[in-house]
């Protein structure tokens, strides 16, 4: 059963989602979604005590969700209690909220795409940096982004051939290529940037991201080269790889003098953008 990891984006909010390619269906996240559409402080709560009155009405739909592994805000993989289409169109008709209707003609917009997808793979291409420009990155920021996931694509691939796992396997594999060129976890690193559930690559500047796929490339390179045998060989190459970063990260910070692993996340990044632009527009006003 072939699964895919994804974030759908409704209204500037992540909701975690799962493709099966088996059955053609989209899982999704239900305390995302319920974050969502009541903007609860905490909607694992709303969604635990929801989960009981359904359960005590003796609502099917409750009954036939189940849980799927998702990366959760810490960066580990956690089961996660999820929902198809048609069980999200019916749990939704419980959630008092003014935000239901549009959310339900983006979830069927969601399904429908992706079957388009699967027709012609570079509408895929298209809506991730359609959904990019939405979240208010720029162009160049959007090239890397996608070029990483390439990237991000054939190493994970390279992984697979080697016989190593999805899941566990790979995080730490992840976490070991992320340590030694940035000097910091998965985990860490998302903490320094004040993230919860936002995707890691997703904030980082472009310099973060070229030097990520500087060291995901060569695990990729350096794996093929020498063919390890095995996790624990694998994970010796995953170190190897992020160490050829480290090397570009000294030598820019050197140049520079200035730290290339920031704070700076998407949100900061975009405000400052909207900071800067009325000060050249003032500048302009000034110069004439």
């Amino acid at each position: 059963m072939e699964k895919q990891n994804e974030i759908k984006i409704f209204e500037a909010k992540q909701v975690r989602s799962l493709w099966d390619a088996d059955k053609e269906k989209w899982y999704m996240s239900i305390v995302d979604v319920i974050a969502v559409l009541t903007e609860s402080v905490d909607p694992a709560a709303y969604w635990r005590k929801l989960k009981q009155r359904l359960k005590e009405e003796g609502n099917e739909t409750v009954t036939n969700c189940h849980g799927l592994k998702m990366e959760a805000p810490d960066g580990k993989m956690r089961i996660t209690d999820v929902a198809d289409t048609e069980q999200l169109f019916r749990l939704i008709q419980s959630i008092p909220s003014p935000k239901a209707e549009p959310f339900k003609l983006w979830l069927a917009q969601v399904a429908n795409e992706r079957l388009d997808e699967m027709q012609d793979p570079e509408l895929s291409i298209d809506r991730a940096l359609e959904q990019y420009l939405k979240l208010g990155n720029g162009e160049n920021w959007i090239n890397q982004r996608l070029k990483s996931i390439e990237i991000r694509k054939e190493l994970t691939n390279e992984w697979k051939s080697k016989g190593l796992k999805e899941g566990v396997q790979f995080a730490t594999l992840t976490d070991i290529i992320t340590k030694a060129w940035a000097g910091k976890s998965t985990k860490e690193y998302k903490i320094l940037k004040g993230l919860k559930k936002e995707n890691l690559r997703d904030n980082m500047t472009n310099t973060e991201l070229i030097l990520n796929m500087l060291a995901e490339a060569s695990t990729k390179d350096i794996s093929q080269a020498v063919n390890p045998e095995g996790y624990e060989a694998s994970k010796k190459v995953a170190q190897q790889g992020g160490n050829v970063a480290k090397v570009a990260l000294k030598e820019l910070e050197a140049k520079t003098g200035k730290k290339v692993v920031t704070a700076l996340n998407a949100n900061s990044a975009l405000s400052q953008k909207q900071i800067e632009s009325p000060k050249k527009r003032l500048n302009i006003k000034n110069k004439k």
